[in-house]
């Protein structure tokens, strides 16, 4: 086992994913050596925004202290004060996400990284795909809904400066690369010219790319966006809008500042200006105190709104959170009984949605060879396709007839 080599192993969203682009570079730089097998330094970039996250890093990082004990282990990304104090023993380097500048020089037991940058987005990333970029343009968050740990292991929210995201876009587009994926906590409270605006500035840069953005909140999703996306041809129809709860009192438990009317009106005007946009959520089944009229009234959004895809979650208490003094007084047995009948209402409504493209001739950006020997892409509006081909088109736009659907797949045949 070599000192400098290092394996770094993220977590949750895709904000983490991208982070851990950026702290690769940083590593590189600093001549470690990336080595997923056999690596003496393992960095964990973490999630507690959900228990099960934590739980994995936990098993990981215990599994890597009995095999070797003299490998480093790392902590860093969204971690809460909480989780931290549980991880103070057990890991050897635990590092603010804001910071990862500074970590070659503590792995090697330097401590002279006082000029270090809390500002770590001017780091260029050592990028996982050649297709598909990940560029954050703002973290944090303002909201402090009740169950969730952001604000509290991201901070407040801090956008990126305008030319800094379009600079970064541009030498993207010249580098070849065909999907741009907008990041944010909250995407559209971007700060400085307002998100409308952002991405009609970067579909306003020349080259054959499309744009997509995660994650929107719904009482930021304003008239003036929704009709850009319309607009703007290279942005994607497609907007994961998450609900978490079709039941007034539930959102206001959870501080979401909206009502299960706004938000369905809101559905209806993003249907009536863009008639072909896909539309996914996210959704907390036993939220504390939710009863089963509460739950039936997010059964009922499920039904009445007809989503292409959603993210059903079991509630679990986040340490220092509003939602963790609260009462947890749905049993275990019940979250899981109310998520199989959501996931059931999705399977149908997803089918129904999907049987729509049947015969239908779709754009589709190739991403990767499956084990099967098929190809998998993605339309605009975030469905994705199977086919077949001889040859390697992964990076290409190509055109497609959906021969075959189901609730969470197409199958297609290449049209020339």
């Amino acid at each position: 086992m070599q000192k400098n080599t290092y394996k770094i192993v993220p977590f949750g969203c895709a904000m983490n994913e991208s982070d851990a682009e950026r702290l690769k570079n940083v590593m590189n730089e600093h001549d470690f050596k990336d080595n997923d097998k056999n690596p003496f330094v393992v960095i964990f970039i973490a999630c507690s925004v959900r228990q099960s996250a934590i739980d994995r890093v936990f098993g990981q990082v215990n599994q890597i202290k009995k095999k070797n004990s003299k490998c480093k282990i790392v902590l860093t990304g969204c971690v809460l004060a909480e989780d931290k104090k549980k991880f103070e023993k057990l890991v050897d380097i635990l590092i603010d996400i804001k910071e990862i500048e500074k970590l070659p020089q503590l792995i090697k037991g330097v401590d002279n990284t006082k000029d270090a940058s809390s500002n770590y987005f001017h780091i260029d990333p050592n990028r996982n795909s050649t297709i598909s970029a990940l560029v954050p343009v703002m973290t944090g968050c303002n909201n402090f809904c009740s169950y969730c740990a952001v604000p509290y292991t991201r901070g407040r929210e801090y956008s990126r400066p305008v030319a800094e995201i379009l600079n970064e876009v541009e030498n993207l587009v010249k580098k070849g690369y065909k999907e741009i994926i907008l990041l944010g906590q909250n995407v559209n409270s971007y700060k400085y010219i307002g998100f409308p605006k952002l991405i009609q500035k970067i579909n306003a840069i020349k080259g054959d790319f499309w744009i997509r953005f995660f994650t929107s909140h719904p009482k930021d999703l304003s008239d003036e966006l929704i009709t850009a996306i319309n607009e703007c041809e290279k942005v994607g129809k497609y907007i994961h809008l998450p609900a978490q709860s079709g039941d007034n009192a539930i959102l206001k438990k959870m501080n979401r500042k909206y009502s299960v009317g706004y938000y369905i009106k809101l559905i209806k005007k993003l249907r009536k200006v863009i008639p072909d946009i896909t539309l996914s959520t996210d959704i907390i089944v036993g939220f504390p105190g939710e009863t089963k009229k509460n739950f039936e009234n997010s059964a009922r959004l499920f039904r009445d709104i007809e989503y292409d895809m959603a993210y059903v979650s079991q509630f679990s208490p986040r340490t220092g959170t509003k939602a963790s003094e609260m009462k947890d007084t749905i049993e275990k047995q019940e979250k899981k009984k109310r998520d199989k009948i959501l996931t059931e209402i999705l399977k149908k409504t997803a089918l129904k949605k999907n049987k729509k493209y049947k015969n239908t001739i779709q754009e589709i950006l190739v991403e990767k060879k499956l084990k099967n020997g098929k190809y998998v892409g993605k339309t605009k509006n975030y469905k994705y396709i199977t086919f077949s081909s001889k040859e390697n088109l992964i990076g290409k736009f190509i055109w497609v007839k959906i021969t075959d659907v189901g609730a969470f797949k197409l199958e297609g045949k290449i049209v020339k």
